[in-house]
């Protein structure tokens, strides 16, 4: 291996930069003068400067500031307002972080020391738009003096992405605990609710020697509508009254305000002090009152939708002891078991405000429809169950090489002259000897043999974050060695026992399987 004494990172485009500086040092100087001559009143000249030039500005020494090294001494960055260093030593691991933004994928360094801290380098970093060569050849230098003078606890580069072990789970966290919150918020303003509908419904017009407006009942008030502002998209709508009497205005809903006509002689209902319905010859309108099951409703919907980022931190403390950059199972089955308890739960919820059954049949729902929900949850515990590599617990039946061929959903990861581009999708076997193809077949069209005398299985391991997006995460990837060159293919469990299996029956000598376990 040959030895790298140093990497420096620094931004590559400077002259920008500094122009950035210039700008703020002008928007500072601008805004001092400008306070000089003003007497210390502010003005457009001070905010223009210190607004938005000085920040500028800012951007810009941050920039020029910015600066990773490593040598043999150990690792250092520096920023405009931080500077770190650790040495080699104390270094257990270099990876790289997929973070997902608008515009694609951001790669990032992470540094993760003996103690389990993780640094963020502030360079490099690439995107998956752009050519990552040079990205790349920066992490693999990093890496080699990592090897050279320190312990590194992978002998590969750990590639971070939203769906491996090592992934953080600060997000996650506070999404869960936000929609708990939002549940628990609705859960409170039921009984408020409930009251409020029930004191509506059960108003009674109020008596003539009444305060009227001030008392818990009905006051029926006539009026003229002057004019109707029906607002476009989702503002509000207004119904103007002749004379302002007795009131200038009430505010209603679209529909609502549509629906009257300048001259219309209406009737309001105020309860409360308020106007709750407006009643014409021809149309209508009447404020809505939530009922309770309604924000019952609302409060099961964000207390399911909790539930999936809390579920998303039980698969991931499942695999707190397997590698970082391995791919865990996907989520979806426990997204199928909340979509199922959301069909049972929230007509309950709705029907059945307090969550108590009021009467025999509301048992027999809530009862059939925990046992549903417990049914699901546990399927989609196991289907979710940390599956060891090679482990497929499926019997497979051993490839008869005289027979039809069968085609089966294979991928080579690495561009080779049985498989240019990457362009296979299947391998088949049976009917001849076993070649890549582009297709699911009938017919071997297009297909490359595959020269399973060079092949050597070296182990057989779950997908990780660097495998790619083609790789389901329920396949399996074995490591092969080409005559010297590493070849990685990927398969379902079952499959790809069934690929090593004919390869090894088609050249007994050279083919050795093996398992990470």
């Amino acid at each position: 291996m040959n030895s790298v004494p140093q990497v420096t990172c620094r931004t590559r485009s400077r002259r920008p930069l500094w122009f950035f500086v210039g700008l703020g040092v002008a928007g500072l100087v601008l805004a001092v003068a400008r306070l000089v001559g003003t007497g210390g009143v502010p003005d457009r000249w001070v905010a223009a400067g210190a607004c938005v030039l000085l920040p500028i500005g800012v951007v810009g020494m941050y920039g020029l500031a910015v600066r990773v090294h490593a040598d043999a001494r150990g690792l250092s960055y520096r920023t405009l307002l931080r500077r770190r260093s650790v040495a080699w030593g104390d270094v257990a691991d270099v990876r790289v972080h997929v973070q997902y933004v608008r515009n694609g994928e951001l790669y990032r360094v992470h540094v993760v020391t003996r103690g389990g801290r993780t640094l963020r380098l502030p360079l490099p970093f690439g995107t998956a738009a752009d050519d990552r060569s040079e990205f790349d050849a920066t992490v693999e230098a990093l890496r080699a003096l990592h090897r050279e003078h320190g312990a590194p606890e992978s002998d590969h580069l750990a590639v971070l992405t939203k769906g491996t072990a090592g992934r953080g789970l600060r997000l996650t966290a506070f999404l869960c605990v936000l929609f708990l919150a939002g549940a628990v918020l609705a859960a409170c303003f039921v009984p408020v609710v409930a009251e409020k509908r029930l004191a509506w419904t059960s108003a009674v017009p109020c008596a003539e020697e009444s305060s009227g407006r001030d008392a818990d009942c009905l006051t029926y008030l006539p009026a003229v509508v002057e004019r109707t502002d029906v607002a476009r998209g989702k503002g509000q709508s207004w119904v103007y009254f002749t004379g302002g009497r007795p009131v200038e205005r009430v505010s209603v809903s679209k529909e609502g305000a549509s629906g009257f006509e300048k001259g219309d002689r209406v009737e309001l209902t105020v309860w409360r002090r308020q106007v709750r319905e407006i009643v014409g010859e021809h149309h209508a309108w009447r404020e809505h009152f939530p009922a309770a099951g309604e924000v019952t409703v609302i409060a099961a919907m964000s207390a399911l939708i909790a539930a999936y980022p809390a579920a998303l931190i039980v698969l991931r403390r499942r695999a707190r002891r397997r590698p970082a950059d391995e791919m865990l199972p996907s989520p979806l089955p426990f997204a199928g078991a909340l979509v199922g308890t959301a069909v049972w739960a929230l007509p309950y919820c709705y029907t059945h405000p307090t969550l108590v059954p009021g009467s025999p049949a509301g048992a027999a729902w809530a009862g059939a429809g925990s046992l549903l929900s417990v049914g699901l949850f546990a399927l989609a515990w196991r289907a979710t169950r940390i599956r060891t590599a090679g482990a497929d617990g499926t019997p497979h039946a051993p490839v008869d090489t005289g027979a039809e061929d069968v085609f089966l959903p294979a991928r080579f990861l690495e561009a080779t002259e049985y498989n240019p581009n990457g362009f296979g999708t299947h391998i088949v076997l049976g009917g001849g000897e076993p070649a890549v193809l582009p297709h699911a077949g009938p017919g071997r069209f297009a297909a490359r043999p595959i020269p399973v005398e060079r092949l050597t299985v070296r182990t057989v391991r779950r997908p990780r974050g660097g495998d790619g997006d083609l790789v389901p995460r329920s396949w399996d990837i074995a490591e092969l060695d080409d005559a010297g060159r590493p070849v990685r293919l990927a398969a379902a469990p079952a499959d790809l026992a069934r690929i090593l299996s004919a390869f090894a029956a088609d050249d007994t000598p050279t083919v050795a399987a093996g398992s990470d376990g």
